[in-house]
């Protein structure tokens, strides 16, 4: 079982949900990257999302594009970012690493090497925005044998023969995107948010986490009501890019801590 699994089951028991943050590895700048990780989890983390950057990524919104960006002029990218995965794991074991990019720099190193890479580092989950179900089932079958959960998104536009599609090949958890569109571009409809949450549980018993939309406290706590995981990105983005490097830490430590709370 892996740790993302345990980590939701033993939330189960605590009735009590994830809260997952998202960063983009590098930004804003490769020093400061392990330093935000440890500060994520002291500050109430149960999982978290770690972007690689990439140069054209689809499905984020401005704040998240200029993170890539920023990342990619700091040189970077899959390797680096692993590299920084295992400096994490020198002093924390045991909090869930979630990989989340594009398939074009995978697909540039091989899958086999990448899957290699990444167990190696202990990264337990993976995210490919763009690899549908129908193309990854070779990638999903090696991530698979080495113990590491393949992660799809789901969105409102996902129809019912797509969900079961997505949810025969999902292991950890399933992402559902709260909004049409990028992230950080809408409030959420926390009825329509429920609704789909519903339908797509009658297809899988995997925790289903939501994201793309929560940019504040009270929103991540109505999200909390109708999910088992809230995933807050682009708003701890806006500190990154906003907070100088004498405060970044302290900001968002103090971000968590409100989400924490909220969906507490």
């Amino acid at each position: 079982m892996s740790k993302i699994q345990t980590t939701f089951l033993r939330l189960k028991s605590e009735n009590k949900k994830a809260l997952i943050p998202f960063v983009t590895s590098g930004d804003p700048h490769p020093n400061m990257t392990v330093k935000m990780l440890h500060t994520l989890v002291e500050s109430g983390a149960d999982m978290i999302e770690l972007g690689i950057p990439f140069s054209d990524p689809m499905a984020d919104g401005p704040v998240i594009q200029r993170a890539s960006e920023r990342a990619i002029a700091n040189n970077v990218g899959i390797k680096k970012t692993i590299k920084l995965v295992k400096e994490f794991r020198k002093k924390d074991i045991n909090t869930p690493i979630i990989l989340m990019g594009y398939a074009n720099p995978i697909e540039a190193i091989g899958i086999k090497n990448f899957v290699s890479l990444i167990k190696d580092a202990e990264v337990d989950g993976v995210i490919t925005v763009d690899y549908p179900p129908e193309e990854s089932k070779d990638f999903v079958k090696l991530l698979k044998q080495q113990d590491i959960d393949s992660i799809f998104l789901l969105s409102p536009t996902t129809d019912d023969n797509r969900i079961e599609l997505i949810t025969e090949q999902a292991t950890g958890f399933l992402y559902y995107v709260s909004l049409k569109g990028v992230t950080g571009s809408a409030n959420i409809d926390i009825n329509q948010v429920s609704e789909r949450v519903s339908n797509i549980s009658k297809y899988s018993d995997l925790p289903i986490a939501v994201g793309f939309g929560v940019r504040d406290a009270e929103t991540a706590k109505q999200v909390a009501l109708i999910s088992d995981a809230v995933v807050i990105g682009s708003r701890i983005i806006n500190e990154v890019e906003n907070s100088n490097q004498e405060d970044l830490l302290e900001n968002i430590r103090t971000l968590m801590t409100e989400m924490k709370n909220a969906i507490s």
